[in-house]
């Protein structure tokens, strides 16, 4: 039997948005996200990180920063006894056209093939509409919050008439309405 995941973006859904964080003290965590991931981590559903890391290779940061930066958001989250079960991170440009940057699903795929995922029935949270097209591209259910880039995400979506399954004033309100989406299918 494969799982179900939740897939959440990083800066802006997580953390608070702090345009590309390459320091560890940076990273703050927005009000109830660890709680939000900690009542998944309750139920047993899996729980990964999928960002776009450009900084990368745009030489803001080296890949050691991110894996320190990704560190501390993982200490953070322990100290509120919740955890991630993998972050994966895209450390490309549009420009390298790779398989992995979102809104491609290539990070999804990996967790995919690595924890047995069932990605239809699996959801995945942004900030941004990149997240939200990554999840479509895999035919799973999405939500924008609207922390970090999510209002203008959500404004620019109502004009353009794109829009995600939910959106969400934050990560906590949109766990919650995963809940009842996996209560009301058992």
């Amino acid at each position: 039997m494969k799982n179900i995941a939740v897939f959440l973006d990083r800066d802006g859904t997580i953390n608070e948005e702090n345009n590309f964080i390459s320091n560890p003290d940076e990273v703050v965590l927005i009000p109830k996200s660890a709680e939000a991931i900690r009542e998944l981590n309750q139920r047993a559903i899996k729980v990964f990180v999928i960002s776009n890391q450009s900084g990368i290779a745009r030489g803001y940061f080296s890949e050691n920063d991110l894996q320190k930066v990704n560190q501390r958001l993982l200490h953070l989250l322990k100290k509120e006894d919740a955890f991630v079960d993998k972050i994966y991170y895209c450390p490309h440009v549009d420009e390298d056209n790779c398989d992995c940057r979102k809104p491609k699903p290539g990070m999804l795929k990996q967790a995919e093939q690595e924890f047995n995922i069932d990605l239809k029935n699996s959801y995945v949270i942004g900030d941004r509409f990149v997240d939200v097209d990554a999840g479509k591209n895999i035919s799973a259910k999405t939500i924008l919050v609207k922390t970090g880039y999510g209002e203008q995400s959500f404004k620019w979506g109502k004009e353009n008439n794109q829009h995600a399954d939910f959106t969400a004033q934050n990560l906590f309100e949109g766990i919650q309405w995963i809940l009842k989406q996996i209560k009301m299918q058992n």
